[in-house]
């Protein structure tokens, strides 16, 4: 059985094949995911799992160097954008706008479904190196 904190094999999968510079998303569950990108849906009900709890679990496994969001986020959902800072620590934050980021979507390897149900609770993650 595997021993680290990460059960979900779909993501653990994708995470265990990034390399430096590839790009994961954590979206809310009206995220729209383009068809070419890998959708890891973990929704189950309204706010089931959370974004922050699925960031927290993501973070556990991934080695970032930067996190992309979008600029509504701070204005619209400022206490989850706090929470990121806060799980993020030192990691670059790159401001775009939501259509920005909904653009990148197809460049990512995967986008993790949430069951999040707040304004802007996106994410892009850009995996760094642990040397």
């Amino acid at each position: 059985m595997k021993k680290t904190a990460l059960l979900n094999s779909d993501l653990s999968s994708v995470i265990s094949k990034m390399g430096h510079t590839d790009l994961l998303a954590i979206g809310d569950c009206g995220l729209p995911i383009p068809e070419c990108t890998k959708r890891i849906d973990l929704a189950l009900i309204k706010n089931i799992p959370r974004f922050i709890d699925t960031l927290k679990v993501v973070l556990l496994e991934l080695q970032i160097e930067e996190v992309i969001i979008a600029s509504e986020l701070e204005n619209e959902n400022l206490s989850l954008y706090e929470q990121i800072k806060k799980e993020i620590e030192n990691v670059k934050i790159t401001v775009i706008s939501h259509e920005e980021l909904k653009a990148l979507l197809k460049d990512c390897k995967a986008v993790v479904r949430t069951g999040e149900q707040t304004p802007y609770a996106n994410i892009i993650l850009r995996s760094g190196v642990v040397f």
